[in-house]
């Protein structure tokens, strides 16, 4: 990765940290592969910047390794024995260069304690030193890692850590635009299904060929079985510190992956007990941002939540990768794309596809003046007569409004019956006593369709005749300049 993408404003901020004059602490923590080292290592210049990288390996080997790296980096005689504790150490990079503005990068901190209670007393150490030994010039000391969980909880209320940093932030992975920036196609719907298949993690998306057609990156990287994004993505689980039992979360993984939502379906297709040692662990999937838990917009709380993969990269791999692993390794792996993937590959992109629409309109909300959004959210159920519904886009907004419509993934125009569609899903489920469905069937509730194919005339006609707000975007608006396609402007 040769450009900076999606990180200009953690750039300039962190960059804005040795600039002030004065001693800052910093946080940032994200999931692996999302471009943590990268951006730490071309923040600030080489020449100022110890940067080093823990091992999962015991605190104490980590702790004489850094003492050995820091007398290479800095020429002094510097020997293990002479800093037994982690204070000792950390006093020793306070007062490294102490003429100097100097920026030291202390990753994947998790590794600095053998486990949760001793790396709290590792963090009550630093705080020590910080407090006692803090230098009186332009320094930064940053603490960053890929434990989600462990390591925002440094700011906690009671942690050691808690308030003495002047900046933290969460490294996430990229959206489609930026995903788009990286693979670099020249066709929108490659852009799109390039997301669909290896997500926003910046690592996978840099083994992506720009200049080979999608189906030779895919059978490449992800189908063939010594693939190299499809390692990644195998070995992530095992890789997260703290996990045990990790067949268990494999399980639950592929059950999430293979279409199984609640935790009783979980359970038996895991083949765990659906009981709060489950819970537990799809929990623990959620906060380390491999799961995303969701309900229909409205719903009460009471109302059980209902779980997906979070990473399209990970969904992509138990829709196809997992399915067809036993032809994956008979065959090879472009026969495999062109028989088994290819023809079903559009059908699933239509779900990811959902959650592109809801970033694109993030990103055009400013720039348009779209109405601001509350509470974005989908609804699936029955209507009183017990016929199954699903409404695409359902948005509480900030004016007290409520905002609906269709996300569709076609290649031709959608012409108006889509829309008359609609409108009668929105009154059939107002008369079945669904309260936003209601709001949503007022005159001055806007409706909102994003189609990558398009619409017809007759499609644009009816809803804007039906309407007041009404917003059209097609696959060329979400990646280029929109405007605002409404009855109003026209």
């Amino acid at each position: 990765m040769s450009d900076l993408i999606d990180r200009e404003l953690e750039h300039r901020e962190l960059r804005g940290l040795l600039e002030r004059g004065v001693p800052q602490l910093a946080l940032l923590y994200g999931r692996r592969q999302v471009g943590k080292t990268w951006l730490l290592t071309h923040t600030w210049p080489e020449d100022r910047t110890f940067y080093w990288t823990a091992s999962a390996t015991t605190a104490a080997q980590n702790r004489a390794q850094i003492v050995r790296d820091l007398a290479q980096w800095s020429g002094d005689d510097l020997r293990p024995d002479d800093y037994p504790t982690w204070r000792t150490v950390f006093n020793l990079l306070l007062d490294l260069r102490p003429t100097m503005p100097l920026v030291v990068v202390l990753d994947e901190f998790q590794y600095f304690g053998d486990d949760e209670h001793h790396l709290t007393q590792v963090a009550s150490e630093l705080n020590a030193a910080w407090e006692r030994r803090r230098p009186r010039r332009p320094f930064v000391l940053v603490v960053s890692g890929s434990a989600l969980g462990t390591l925002e909880g440094f700011d906690a209320g009671g942690a050691p850590l808690h308030g003495r940093f002047a900046w933290k932030g969460e490294l996430r992975p990229f959206d489609y635009w930026y995903a788009a920036q990286m693979t670099r196609f020249r066709s929108l719907r490659d852009r799109v299904r390039a997301y669909a298949i290896f997500g926003g993690t910046p690592r996978y998306l840099a083994a992506v060929r720009a200049n080979d057609p999608l189906g030779d990156n895919v059978a490449r990287l992800m189908l063939a079985p010594r693939g190299e994004v499809r390692a990644l993505v195998e070995t992530a689980i095992l890789q997260e510190q703290g996990l045990r039992e990790i067949p268990k979360y494999e399980a639950i993984m592929r059950a999430i992956g293979s279409g199984r939502t609640g935790l009783n379906e979980i359970g038996q297709r895991s083949g765990l007990p659906a009981d709060t040692s489950l819970r537990d662990k799809v929990q623990r999937l959620t906060s380390l941002g491999y799961v995303q838990q969701f309900r229909n917009l409205g719903a009460k709380s009471t109302v059980p939540f209902r779980y997906r993969i979070a990473d399209p990269a990970f969904t992509f791999y138990y829709e196809f990768v997992a399915r067809h692993e036993t032809a994956l390794e008979r065959h090879d792996a472009k026969t495999v794309w062109r028989e088994a993937v290819a023809p079903r590959l559009d059908t699933y992109i239509g779900r990811t596809f959902e959650r592109v629409a809801e970033q694109a309109y993030g990103r055009m909300q400013r720039r348009l003046r779209l109405p601001l959004v509350d509470e974005w959210g989908t609804w699936e159920g029955r209507d009183r007569t017990g016929e199954s519904l699903e409404v695409d886009v359902v948005a509480s907004l900030t004016d007290g409004r409520v905002m609906t419509g269709a996300v569709k993934w076609n290649s031709q125009p959608l012409d108006e019956r889509w829309h008359t569609k609609h409108m009668k899903m929105l009154e059939r489920l107002a008369a079945s006593g669904v309260k936003w469905a209601h709001a949503a069937h007022h005159d001055d509730a806007p409706l909102l369709y994003i189609a990558a194919g398009g619409f017809t005339k007759g499609f644009e006609r009816a809803a804007r005749g039906s309407r007041r707000d009404v917003y059209l975007f097609t696959l060329s608006d979400l990646f280029g300049k929109a405007r605002p396609n409404r009855r109003a402007a026209g």
